[in-house]
Formats: structure tokens, C-alpha cells, sequence
């Protein structure tokens, strides 16, 4: 019974609270850039006003730009509850594995990008165009720097994953520079992957500088709703990729009640800053023009590689 609860939170964690930790870093940016800002609840509010409201679709719209929200909600909700949030004892699913996820999560990308063409939008074809560049270049540091812990565990499995890295950081340091490493480059992707500063502005929708937003502008009602929750549910997964794997301090490895209740706050408090501290970089920064990303990319992907040679 136990276990099954636990699968039950595993499976529903990701998309209950990712709209709540988009709100935090919106929260957070506004008081940082001296506004009041809207409440943490705020994107709760506008997924439920979307989902009520009538849809507007294009005549040239095929099967693609219809069913691409199903997609990426689906392709999410898969995501989150493959990877290791709270807890390290599931351990044999085949979603779990890394370079399922992280393709799963590229098999959205692709179908986002085929929506942003479908209609012939002007705006969602060079939205896609730039979507799919940043993609490209963003993907080899993602997978090398989770490589790198792969490399360390001797398995791809990302529980196992987890669970090892825990262990070594409490008994080893030898291996901390190529983690590191490993870490800075993942950020990286992390920034790109989810369309944060300094690679994109999520709240824009100036015609010279939006990638995601273009896409999307033909979507509206429930449709729109899906693809936002997608987006946050994403942020949330990339932030527990991030937490979990690199700084997996406190993760359960058994059922126990107390370990879970336990491994659940702290997994909620390394989201929250992890959430405070992309509001801080993103108040910090501005979004570089788009012929400088492929610098900020490779940075990624040379770090993840050095990281391989030291484990190596």
C-alpha cells in the first residue's frame, strides 16, 4: 500500500507543483526589480482561466498543431515521474533510463517546432527555426554532463544514478572537480533547454527576440493551457535533474515513512532555490543577441567533456 502511494506522488508531483515554482520565480524577479509582483499562485490561475476558454484554430491547421499539446503534456508527465524526485527505489523503469529522457524531452521540442510551422505563421517559423538551432547545440553538453555522473554510477539508470552520487559524496572527494564541472555545464543547458535568460526572455513578445513564445502565438484556450503547464512542468524537471542527481544530499533509499516525509521537504526547499537563484540570474543578466549562444553552448559542452576526461 505504501508503495503504491508513493507511486501515486511520484507520478502527480511534477505537474501539482510546477505551476507554484513558476510562481516563485516570478515572485522572486518582481521583488528583486523593486515590483510587488503577482501572487506565487498566479499561474494556477491563468492555466485554469485558459483552460475554460474557447479555442481559435487556424484552417491550415493539421493533425500536428492540434495534437502537439497532448503531446508535450503527455511526454511531461511520462518525464516527471521517471526520474528520481524523492526517493531512489524505483530502479528498473525503462523511461528512467537517460538518454530516454532526455530524448523524450527533444521528441517535444521536435513536435513544438512542427506546430510552430503547421499554420505558416511568419513568427512560428522563425521561432522554430531558432528553437531548433538552440536545441542542436544545446543537446551534446545536456548528455555529457550527465554522462559524466553515468560514468561515475556505471549505470544510466537515473535512480541509480542518485542513489550512488549520494553515497560518494559522503564518502569520497576525488571525484567533486568532474562533478562540478559536470554541474556548470548542465546548468547551462538547463538555462537554454528551458528558455530562461541569457538565452531567451519567457515573458517577451517582441518579434526580434522571442523563440518560445513565437511557436506558440497561434495557440489559444485549452490548448495554450497544456503547452504553458508543459513549460512549467519542464522547468520543474530539468530543477529536479539538477538537484537530484548533482546534489542528491537527503534522497530516500528506502520507504520508510519518516525518510519519505523527510527526502520530500528537502526536495522542496533545493527546488525553491534553485528557483531563487534563476530569478536572481535572470534579474542579473541580460538575454545575449542570438549569434553569441552558440558561445554560451559550447562553454556547456567543453566543460561536460573535460569533466569525462577526469573521470575517465
Amino acid at each position: 500500500m505504501k508503495l503504491i502511494i508513493i507511486c501515486i506522488i511520484q507520478l502527480i508531483l511534477v505537474p501539482a507543483l510546477s505551476p507554484f515554482f513558476v510562481g516563485i520565480v516570478r515572485k522572486v524577479k518582481a521583488r528583486l526589480q523593486n515590483r510587488r509582483g503577482a501572487s506565487v499562485f498566479q499561474p494556477y490561475s491563468d492555466i485554469w482561466k485558459l483552460l475554460h476558454k474557447d479555442e481559435v484554430i487556424s484552417e491550415d491547421a493539421s493533425w500536428i498543431f492540434r495534437y502537439t499539446p497532448y503531446i508535450l503534456f503527455s511526454i511531461t508527465i511520462i518525464v516527471g515521474a521517471s526520474i528520481p524526485l524523492f526517493v531512489t527505489t524505483f530502479t528498473n523503469y525503462f523511461t528512467s533510463d537517460f538518454l530516454v529522457v532526455v530524448y523524450l524531452l527533444a521528441l517535444g521540442t521536435f513536435f513544438l517546432a512542427l506546430a510552430g510551422l503547421d499554420v505558416g505563421n511568419a513568427f512560428g517559423g522563425f521561432g522554430s527555426s531558432r528553437e531548433m538551432t538552440v536545441s542542436a547545440l544545446t543537446e551534446a553538453g545536456l548528455v555529457f554532463s550527465i554522462l559524466v555522473l553515468a560514468l561515475t554510477a556505471h549505470t544510466t539508470n537515473l535512480f541509480s544514478i542518485a542513489s550512488h552520487i549520494e553515497s560518494l559524496t559522503l564518502h569520497s572527494h576525488a571525484q567533486y572537480v568532474s562533478i562540478c564541472l559536470a554541474f556548470i555545464g548542465f546548468i547551462i543547458a538547463l538555462l537554454a533547454e528551458t528558455g530562461r535568460f541569457p538565452f531567451d526572455n519567457p515573458s517577451t513578445h517582441l518579434e526580434l527576440t522571442m523563440i518560445h513564445e513565437a511557436m506558440i502565438l497561434e495557440y489559444s484556450g485549452k490548448r495554450l493551457a497544456l503547452i504553458e503547464w508543459a513549460s512549467a512542468n519542464k522547468l520543474l524537471i530539468f530543477i529536479s535533474l539538477g538537484s537530484n542527481l548533482f546534489l542528491p544530499w537527503g534522497i530516500a533509499n528506502s520507504i520508510d515513512s519518516a525518510d519519505i516525509i523527510f527526502s520530500l521537504v528537502l526536495f522542496l526547499l533545493k527546488v525553491t532555490c534553485f528557483c531563487v537563484a534563476i530569478a536572481a540570474l535572470e534579474s542579473s543578466i541580460a538575454k545575449v543577441r542570438y549569434f553569441r549562444i552558440p558561445d554560451l553552448l559550447l562553454t556547456s559542452f567543453i566543460l561536460s567533456v573535460i569533466a569525462i576526461i577526469l573521470v575517465i
